[in-house]
């Protein structure tokens, strides 16, 4: 089986549909252009681009090849330049990076937790570094704020 996104007129993906092997194979070898062309007779529309269910942030979960950086889903934005689906940018502030397929924060990533906040997640806390929009906004060298999820 192979999976195709709908893309609107601006590359966004409306719906994903599944093709039998049957129908998307050139000569016994599944193509991506007759997979197109297949879904383009029923559905009477013309934008479709293959994806991998297998794929996210350009990692194959099967040890395949990636392929088009992340699985589309619906909402989700295809960069023909890169090659790539995009899921929503998390924060206004973060950055594409095309090798991992991923949006990254401006200043990195989150700091490490210390040994002792380790020791309490096992126990009465779970602490994990959020990111804050507004703070980063304010100070473009902070971002990465502690949380206690169990307070």
């Amino acid at each position: 089986m192979a999976h195709f996104a709908k893309l609107d007129e601006n590359n966004i993906v409306l719906n994903v549909h599944v093709v039998a092997d049957s129908d998307c194979q050139k000569d016994g070898v599944e193509d991506e252009e007759t997979g197109r062309q297949f879904l383009q007779k029923i559905h009477n529309w013309p934008y479709w681009r293959q994806t991998s269910y297998n794929t996210y942030n350009n990692q194959h979960k099967l040890g395949g090849t990636p392929f088009r950086g992340n699985y589309a889903g619906i909402g989700d934005q295809w960069d023909e330049d890169n090659q790539i689906f995009w899921y929503e940018k998390p924060y206004a502030s973060w950055v594409k990076n095309v090798s991992t397929a991923s949006w990254e924060s401006p200043i990195g990533s989150a700091p490490d937790l210390t040994p002792e906040q380790v020791t309490q997640n096992e126990s009465t806390h779970w602490w994990e570094y959020q990111w804050n929009e507004s703070d980063y906004q304010s100070d473009n060298s902070t971002g990465w704020v502690l949380v206690n999820k169990n307070a």
